[in-house]
């Protein structure tokens, strides 16, 4: 039997080229032989960790989950739109990481479409989310950066969707959604919240302009 060092250092070895596979193909690219041969390694020695496809996909939905939450995150030049902006931001694939994790995650929503378990999760996941955005969402109503009567909930569901639409046309055309681009269009959206519909009159503020908060805070 193998010294438990060499045992978790093996582990270790295995779980980095799940996310390798993971980040470069997918949960559809992740397979026992496809983990083998990014370690160089036998099949055998992969199902000696995980002895089925379910636990290599559980393994593999656990490293994103921790990859996420040990991403590097953005710095909020304030509260407000600008905390809203960096939570944005923390999900943009403006960094190889990012784009790794993100790459992941789109990945996984083909999974949880087709299993109900998985869609749960997700759905949890999304909640949780938004429930993150929304004090943000809040704070910068009750600073007035945003009307008064601003539907909270809307804002949040608009720009949670905003944000993923943006991730998936800059996984799928990285030439036409540089990073650099998508703070553009990131600033750009946020921008429009602060006015009311139909006038493109900022909310009137005596706070010093969100757009000015962020130019000391790039990705």
């Amino acid at each position: 039997m193998p010294a438990k060092g060499d045992h978790d250092a093996r582990r270790r070895d295995v779980s980095d080229a799940v996310w390798n596979v993971l980040a470069e193909h997918g949960f559809g690219g992740l397979t026992m032989r496809a983990v083998a041969a990014r370690m160089g390694a036998s099949t055998g020695l992969v199902s000696h960790y995980f002895p089925s496809k379910q636990a290599l996909l559980r393994h593999a939905l656990d490293l994103a989950e921790e990859r996420t939450a040990a991403r590097p995150r953005h710095v909020a030049a304030g509260p407000g739109l600008a905390a809203l902006r960096a939570a944005l931001l923390d999900v943009l694939p403006v960094t190889p990481e990012l784009t790794a994790v993100s790459r992941a995650w789109v990945s996984f929503w083909d999974a949880a479409l087709a299993d109900p378990a998985l869609g749960a999760s997700q759905t949890a996941r999304y909640d949780r989310w938004r429930a993150r955005l929304r004090t943000h969402v809040e704070t910068a109503r009750d600073l007035g950066e945003l009307p008064l009567a601003t539907d909270t909930d809307q804002v949040v569901a608009i720009a949670a969707a905003f944000a993923h639409g943006l991730v998936v046309q800059a996984l799928f055309d990285q030439a036409q959604f540089p990073p650099a681009r998508q703070v553009e269009l990131l600033d750009g959206f946020l921008g429009t919240l602060g006015h009311p519909p139909g006038t493109g009159v900022p909310v009137a503020t005596d706070r010093q302009s969100t757009r000015d908060q962020w130019k000391s805070v790039q990705p």
